[in-house]
């Protein structure tokens, strides 16, 4: 049975493809030895200088394999309201008072929040966010 496709490849981007498929066949990611090995072939594809379009498709799908399998067996928790802004502090080297004198959040709110205390209000995060000229999703992981 042969599929009309929109995105095949044909000539030596084909080739590439194929080789890559029998040399490690995407499938679902079953363990972490098997993770370990998906990432070697990433590695070995992602320090090539160019890629062309079968070792493209390949990386693409391969990627979404490993990310399926870590997503499940490997999920990174948020990081909390307290230690994001314990980041954006020290990367931007702004201390607590002088945070509270540019944002008008109450020293005390900014304590609370540094001591795991008090999670982020969305006002708060509008503000944090036009602070340290970051997009809003980033401060609101954990609404």
């Amino acid at each position: 049975m042969t599929a009309n496709v929109k995105f095949g490849l044909k000539g030596k981007a084909r080739d590439s493809y194929l080789e890559l498929v029998l040399a490690f066949p995407l499938a679902s990611i079953k363990s972490d030895e098997h993770l370990d090995e998906a990432e070697d072939v990433m590695d070995r594809l992602l320090a090539k200088d160019r890629l062309d379009q079968g070792e493209e498709m390949y990386l693409d799908a391969l990627s979404d394999l490993v990310a399926a399998f870590e997503d499940e067996h490997h999920a990174i928790e948020p990081a909390s309201d307290a230690d994001m802004l314990r980041h954006f502090m020290e990367v931007n080297g702004v201390s607590q008072v002088q945070l509270h004198r540019d944002t008008g959040i109450a020293k005390s709110t900014i304590s609370e929040v540094l001591a795991g205390k008090k999670a982020f209000s969305r006002q708060m995060i509008r503000k944090l966010a036009d602070y340290f000229k970051v997009d809003v999703s980033v401060l609101a992981g954990n609404l």
